[in-house]
């Protein structure tokens, strides 16, 4: 079956194979959240990209595989509504970045700043940090050790999303400074054919979008 990432709240979830991992995009709650189950194909182990809610639909598609990690991409409430329930029934350490720890409802065993490394069974994902949205919101980029350099796949959180970047509530210092981020740390590194996750709604890639971002500036949101 094709991957589309068009997937909604009450649907059935989305899989797509990549080398070395297994990504399973689900929607959940009011919101309409995107998470993201990452599994190694080479051991199983599991890591959970936001436990934003529904705990028991995404303690069943983790099943009984090893979850490793739950990655918060940030502070915001409609992204951690499952966190407490499915950490504690999985025993799975919370990542996070270190401003956006401390509001989280459990503790954050793991720290992680901008160029961090993040494992899950044998494979690893970059963390790259994204001021604007909130002061500790990351990305995780995942490039299958160089066999998806030209093609890689990114999980945005709420720091990009197809038409735009996310939402800094009209404050022009924050705009700046996500736009600016997300410029210099996603568009000017890599390639269009990088395709990125969003953490509500559907995928796009950076082809698609980098022709927009003049637009985006001049607008201010």
């Amino acid at each position: 079956m094709t991957y589309t990432g068009n997937v909604e709240v009450g649907g059935r979830p989305d899989v797509r194979e990549l080398p070395g991992l297994r990504v399973t995009k689900v929607a959940v709650g009011p919101y309409d959240n995107n998470a993201y189950i990452l599994r190694c194909t080479a051991t199983g182990e599991q890591l959970l990209i936001d436990a934003a809610n529904e705990a028991s639909r995404l303690l069943e598609l983790i099943g009984d595989g090893p979850l490793a990690r739950i990655v918060t991409t940030h502070r915001h409430q409609d992204h951690w509504q499952a966190l407490s329930e499915v950490a504690r029934a999985t025993g799975a350490p919370v990542v996070a970045h270190p401003r956006d720890a401390e509001p989280l409802p459990e503790p954050v065993a793991e720290l992680v700043e901008d160029g961090a490394k993040v494992r899950v069974g044998r494979a690893t994902l970059d963390v790259i940090h994204l001021r604007g949205h909130t002061p500790g919101s990351i990305a995780l980029l995942y490039d299958a050790g160089g066999e998806l350099a030209d093609r890689p796949h990114l999980f945005t959180g709420d720091s990009l999303f197809p038409g735009g970047v996310g939402n800094t509530w009209g404050d022009p210092t924050r705009f700046r400074r996500l736009l600016a981020d997300v410029e210099e740390r996603v568009f000017d590194r890599l390639p269009d054919g990088t395709w990125f996750y969003p953490g509500h709604g559907k995928d796009s890639t950076l082809g698609r979008e980098r022709p927009s971002i003049p637009q985006w500036r001049d607008r201010g949101w």
